[in-house]
Parts: structure tokens; sequence; C-alpha cells
């Protein structure tokens, strides 16, 4: 981990994971889940269509979901983790649980009033 800046190769997956809904996206779809695109949407509140789609699409370029066309009327898209997408779970389990951990922390460091000095 004792690496020059520019070879810090934690920057190649955060510009593939990063941004404020590709996280909730993959936790969303993390659990072995099918979702359809509204499903998904529902379950990320505050995300737009338009965004959604955008986030949806550039993790699609990058292989870590895949989108399913069932050829039907009206067509119902599906959207679900690939095999290799997956390899990013431990990471993506590791955060929820520091995350889950440091809100802990901040709260019982919150309830504490300031002593007077």
């Amino acid at each position: 981990m004792n690496q020059p800046a520019e070879r810090c190769l934690v920057n190649s997956t955060l510009d593939i994971i990063s941004g404020k809904w590709k996280m909730m996206i993959l936790f969303q779809l993390m659990p072995e889940s099918t979702l359809r695109f509204n499903e998904l949407k529902k379950r990320i509140p505050g995300i737009t269509q338009r965004v959604l789609t955008k986030q949806l699409r550039e993790l699609e370029q990058e292989d870590i979901i895949e989108r399913r066309i069932y050829p039907e009327i009206p067509p119902r898209v599906e959207y679900s983790v690939t095999e290799y997408g997956r390899t990013l779970q431990p990471i993506l389990t590791l955060l929820h649980e520091w995350g889950e951990a440091h809100l802990t922390r901040k709260e019982r460091r919150d309830s504490v009033e300031p002593e007077l000095t």
C-alpha cells in the first residue's frame, strides 16, 4: 500500500463505483437479486429516472451489472449483478459494516453532553 500516488489502484475502483447512487444500486442488487427498473427506483428514494438510467448504463459498460430485455409487450427489462460484479460484494459488505459502526460511534459521541470546564 506504500506506493506513489499515481500508482494508487484504489482510484481505478472508485472511478467505477463512486457517485452518489452506484453503491446504493449495487447494494440493492447484490443479494442475488434481479430487479426491474421501477422496482429498483422504488428501493432508492430520491433518485431520478434519468440518473438511475445513467448510473445503470455506466455499471453495465464496466460489466458490473447485466441488463436483460425480454421480448414482450410491453418490454420487460431486468437488472442483475454479473459474476464479475459479485467480486465487489466483500468490499461493499465491509463498507456497509464500517458505515454502520461509524454511525453508531457518532451517535454515542453526539449523545454525550460536553463537559463544563
